[in-house]
């Protein structure tokens, strides 16, 4: 080959390796430009996202106002009530006119509702639903299986007092017998 023919390959190839080189840069300057959009339409995304969350915030607190605000209990019958229980009729067999029981009661409330616990020996014997009327207390436990029979119990606490609270406990057996009871709360010298 002679000087010119080298010079003219020389001359091509430099030619052939620049035009290379600038469509690597448009290669590489393409890709950056196509992960800015897709970083752009992932954050556009996540904005869509956010806008939709605060939008069921808005529309649940809307319905968060308008539900029923929790039930409680008065103040003064959230302590602890010691009970004298006494059997005033009967026509089960287990129960006797005059049989006598001391319990614990405790009135509770939560985000489920009014709850009124027994307990005998710091053990939870029997836990009422309840609600509080204009002038009553009305408790009731959901049929109970216990080891001998089923019973279903309800107490209607209809004489309110500051120191004393009295009213009728009705014990219904499996046989449809039924036994009540006065019962008597007074508070405990417990907190």
């Amino acid at each position: 080959m002679t000087l010119k023919g080298l010079i003219l390959v020389g001359f091509i190839l430099a030619l052939y390796s620049c035009g290379n080189k600038k469509e690597q840069e448009l290669i590489v300057r393409e890709n950056s430009l196509l992960e800015r959009e897709k970083q752009f339409q992932d954050k556009e995304a996540e904005y869509e996202k956010l806008l939709k969350m605060k939008d069921s915030l808005l529309s649940l607190s809307k319905v968060k106002d308008t539900l029923p605000k929790i039930k409680e209990w008065p103040e003064n019958l959230k302590v602890v009530w010691n009970s004298k229980m006494v059997c005033r009729e009967s026509n089960c067999s287990n129960y006797v006119i005059g049989d006598q029981r001391t319990e614990t009661w405790e009135f509770r409330s939560d985000s489920t509702g009014m709850y009124a616990n027994v307990l005998s020996n710091n053990e939870i014997k029997r836990v009422f639903t309840g609600q509080y009327l204009e002038n009553k207390i009305v408790l009731d436990s959901a049929k109970e299986a216990s080891a001998k029979n089923k019973i279903k119990v309800s107490v209607v606490l209809d004489d309110i007092k500051k120191n004393i609270i009295k009213g009728t406990q009705t014990i219904t057996g499996q046989d449809n017998c039924i036994a009540k009871f006065s019962v008597e709360l007074t508070p405990s010298n417990k907190k």
